[in-house]
């Protein structure tokens, strides 16, 4: 199996340990880029996005999933709930509220290094 198919595979176990809710903090944690968005229109789970509001979107997590996020270039660390889809960026996989990206520190670069785990 070549590097990238074994990464592909690893990151996909990661996946599947976060949605049926593994018990340990290795196989529930995930790490990789997240971004921010501020919008106020509906959200995929058909509430209306609040920008302030400690909520992300996430591509395959359920609605209402509570998450961890930790921003590894600082430490700081916020829990946030999922009720959106996304992001739709090759890279990344996490997309958070203008209020948890700036409770994490990362909104004047746009995205920063993330893990997440499931509370």
């Amino acid at each position: 199996m070549n590097k990238s198919n074994q990464t592909a595979l690893a990151a996909a176990m990661i996946a599947a340990g976060l949605m049926v809710g593994a018990s340990t903090a290795g196989a529930a944690a995930q790490c990789g880029r997240a971004s921010w968005y501020s919008l106020h229109s509906r959200t995929a789970s058909g509430e209306r996005m609040n920008p302030s509001a400690l909520t992300a979107a996430h591509r395959s997590l359920p609605f209402g999933t509570k998450l961890k996020v930790t921003n590894r270039n600082n430490g700081r660390s916020v829990v946030v709930r999922i009720n959106d889809r996304g992001p739709f960026i090759r890279g990344r996989v996490l997309d958070l509220s203008k209020g948890a990206a700036s409770q994490l520190g990362f909104i004047s670069s746009g995205h920063t290094a993330v893990c997440m785990a499931r509370v």
